[in-house]
């Protein structure tokens, strides 16, 4: 059931004068507390009876394979951000899981224009969804999370600096002592991956580190990943295991204990995301933290601009580092030397032109072993 402007006003702490203001362009409230009032009014789904009758301006945000209705879950505050900037301008936003099949069986401007969306927000899409290759042409404005299309003046890019949030994590391991850094990735075929994995191996290099490949591996963005893949870690004489996300860390957090590790004191791990969860694990994650609220409210910005024929191409939000318990000084233990990769789910065999491109900068031994 929608919320009323009592039910807002009660949960903000203010008169329901203020709400009814706040909701309809008075002049003699503060931006501020404007801007609270719509924000809450989108959070707790309030819908104005004036709105109703206006004409609607259509935008949709297409949504897969990422969870986002409740507080704790990825794409949660993106929808919300995205919703609370696209309020202000009195457009409607419709948010559509779809699959594969759907876009098999849809083409996307033809859905687009049967819908009457006047542009589109695209979530959670991999490499290889159908909907990709249309968006090289399609004519609708579209802004894409953590994709990219070139070219195409309609199509724009959201996303955080992966390169400097990687970067952020193994400078702060190495200064804690941290020469052998491990690097559990999400689901190969994802730009991110590639994007985080690439960022890895340069701020290896950078540091002067060498890199094992079977110490950087793809996995899922999923807890469960960290149970093929920690045990070689520790084998192979890891000290410190970066992770995709922070799923991927309370999956790696719970193996090394299982194992019989102790975090931070065994081993080192850092996330990707800063979830609402992170702080409450055992030991509090330290991880990178993405603004995911920002995240959806620049997603509206950049669409607006295309719907007025401004061709913005890529923006990216700079990601800050949280420092909680889940890190310590480095603590050296013994470790295999394999001749030849045994990881099949490394670097070198799961994409080996990013593999090859380093190697070939001198970055990696090819010895792949460890000093």
């Amino acid at each position: 059931m929608a919320a009323t402007i009592k039910e807002i006003a009660d949960r903000l702490g203010v008169s329901v004068s203020t709400v009814s203001k706040g909701l309809n362009g008075g002049k003699d409230i503060s931006d501020s507390v404007r801007q609270q009032v719509l924000d809450m009014a989108v959070e707790m789904g309030y819908k104005s009876k004036r709105r109703d009758k206006e004409h609607r301006k259509k935008l949709c945000i297409f949504i897969e394979n990422m969870d986002y209705e409740s507080t704790n879950q990825f794409g949660y505050e993106i929808i919300l951000g995205f919703k609370q900037a696209a309020f202000q301008e009195r457009y409607d936003v419709s948010v559509l899981p779809v699959s594969k099949e759907f876009q098999m069986n849809e083409r996307y401007d033809t859905y687009m224009m049967r819908s009457h969306y006047s542009g589109a927000f695209v979530v959670g899409f991999s490499l290889d969804d159908p909907w990709m290759s249309e968006f090289e042409t399609t004519t609708f404005p579209t802004v894409l999370l953590d994709n990219f299309i070139r070219e195409n003046l309609n199509v724009g890019s959201i996303g955080t600096d992966n390169e400097e949030g990687i970067d952020m994590a193994i400078d702060h391991l190495y200064h804690l002592g941290h020469r052998r850094i491990a690097f559990l990735d999400g689901s190969i075929g994802s730009m991110i991956s590639d994007q985080r994995m690439n960022a890895y191996l340069k701020s290896m290099s950078e540091h002067s580190l060498e890199i094992n490949p079977e110490l950087a591996v793809y996995g899922y963005f999923v807890a469960d990943a960290a149970k093929y893949h920690v045990k070689g870690f520790l084998e192979k004489g890891a000290t410190a295991i970066i992770c995709g996300n922070d799923l991927i860390a309370t999956g790696v957090i719970t193996e090394c204990m299982t194992l019989g590790y102790n975090v931070p004191e065994d081993i080192s791990v850092i996330g990707f995301d800063d979830l609402p969860i992170s702080q409450h694990l055992n030991p509090p994650l330290t991880t990178i933290r993405q603004d995911r609220l920002e995240l959806g409210k620049c997603g509206y910005y950049i669409l607006y601009r295309l719907l007025g024929h401004v061709p913005l191409s890529k923006s990216l939000l700079r990601p800050t580092i949280v420092y909680r318990a889940s890190t310590a000084e480095a603590k050296e233990r013994p470790f295999t030397t394999f001749g030849d990769c045994l990881e099949t789910d490394s670097v070198d065999k799961k994409n080996p032109a990013l593999y090859d491109l380093h190697y070939a900068k001198g970055i990696i031994d090819s010895n792949a072993s460890g000093s």
